[in-house]
């Protein structure tokens, strides 16, 4: 049984550690998978349940809405009752409401159904700071929480990429029931695996600071406003990503796979530079680095009529941007202290689920009536480009070792 944990008189270098992140990511991707099953199904689902493309496109808009509206109280509660109640909560909400997608009754059913996911997708999500503070040191913090949200990306490819296949094969039911199987067993899989660090230093004795203090501390208030930025451009990015393409010669298939590839790029990049900041024990060069890099990037993607240079251009977007997304939430968990890492990091994906929403809805209006998203590709430049100007404003949350002389 997974009680019995690998005896360590240090348990933070305990190998059981990547037993419990790894049973996250498949938690965290569980959630992304969820969510996306939807966004290559849209007209599916007109057609089965004869609905609207707007009311069809509830189904993937309800995810951000919910988790603007919970991100908060998910970090408070895995501030109070630890990181494995509130993701096992999480992944109890997505297992149970992804059975009742079988259901081929009508498309309300199939609405409360994501809805219900999206509920547990914030408590899911929300509590990797805490397990990281609890697993790892401060040195290899980055990188496990850039392995946690590699499993987002990985859910996100999952999602888009094997739904269709699935539904070929085994019809529409058979592929919810599919996904049904993956959501219980992953369900499963946290319950049984997944333990607190029984070495670890208790913290629960330290009351943890109310959120409207965490809202007055000015150096998390400049990383959730460039979460803001940084969450709001990307989904800005993902969402119109088509229409932005399309004037240089790119249909939907091919806008597609820029889209896979941005992802693709986005995993490898979620693992390499959160370890090389570890490495070099730095934060803030790597978080301005990563989002610098990606607008020179992003040029060439949404300019380029050239196929091979977009879709090597949204591959370094994907490395170099996404990645800075782990150093965030590393750097929010260690500002705000273990005890408060739940609330910060629920603040977080608060301001970069806002900005997702309020960019994407900004875009349309900046657009206007002309023919192509031009306007709205500058506005994106805009936003890239006021993230990096704060990112230098943040402070580095990594405290370089200092020799110590020993008295003679």
């Amino acid at each position: 049984m997974p009680d019995a944990l690998p005896a360590s008189t240090d348990a933070k270098p305990s190998a059981y550690r990547w037993v419990v992140l790894g049973v996250f990511m498949l938690v965290a991707g569980l959630s992304q998978m969820l969510w996306l099953n939807y966004a290559p199904l849209l007209t599916t689902v007109q057609t089965k349940y004869g609905v609207s493309e707007g009311l069809a496109g509830v189904l993937l808009l309800v995810f951000p809405l919910i988790y603007v509206l919970l991100s908060v109280p998910a970090g408070q509660l895995t501030d109070r009752k630890g990181y494995r109640f509130s993701v096992g909560l999480g992944a109890a909400l997505m297992a149970g409401f992804s059975c009742l997608r079988i259901s081929e009754g009508n498309f309300w059913v199939l609405l409360i159904a994501q809805t219900g996911i999206a509920v547990g997708q914030p408590f899911a999500v929300n509590g990797i700071s805490k397990l990281v503070g609890d697993w790892f040191t401060p040195e290899h913090s980055a990188i496990a929480t850039g392995l946690g949200t590699m499993g987002m990306f990985m859910g996100m490819a999952a999602g888009m990429a094997a739904t269709p296949p699935l539904v070929e094969s085994l019809g529409y039911q058979g592929a919810m029931v599919a996904f049904a199987a993956i959501s219980v067993s992953v369900f499963a899989a946290f319950i049984l695996l997944a333990k607190n660090n029984p070495h670890a230093k208790p913290v629960a004795e330290v009351a943890a600071p109310s959120m409207v203090s965490l809202l007055k501390n000015k150096k998390l208030l400049l990383l959730f406003t460039v979460a803001f930025l940084g969450l709001g451009f990307f989904n800005g990015l993902t969402t119109w990503l088509e229409p932005i393409l399309a004037p240089n010669g790119f249909d939907a298939i091919k806008a597609g796979a820029v889209g896979g590839i941005l992802i693709v790029g986005g995993i490898i990049g979620a693992v390499v530079v959160p370890a090389i900041s570890d490495a070099m024990r730095m934060r803030k060069p790597f978080l301005i680095g990563s989002v610098a890099l990606a607008l020179g990037a992003l040029v060439p993607v949404v300019t380029s009529h050239d196929e091979t240079v977009v879709m090597i251009s949204a591959a370094a977007l994907g490395f170099f941007f996404l990645p800075a997304f782990a150093l965030l939430l590393d750097m929010c968990s260690t500002v705000a202290g273990e005890a408060a890492a739940g609330g910060a990091t629920g603040l977080l994906m608060l301001f970069g689920n806002g900005g997702g929403v309020v960019v994407i809805l900004a875009m349309v209006f900046v657009k206007g009536d002309e023919p192509t998203f031009i306007r709205a590709v500058y506005l994106l430049y805009g936003i890239v480009a006021l993230a990096i100007a704060l990112a230098f404003g943040v402070a580095e949350t990594m405290v370089k070792k200092v020799a110590v002389a020993q008295p003679a």
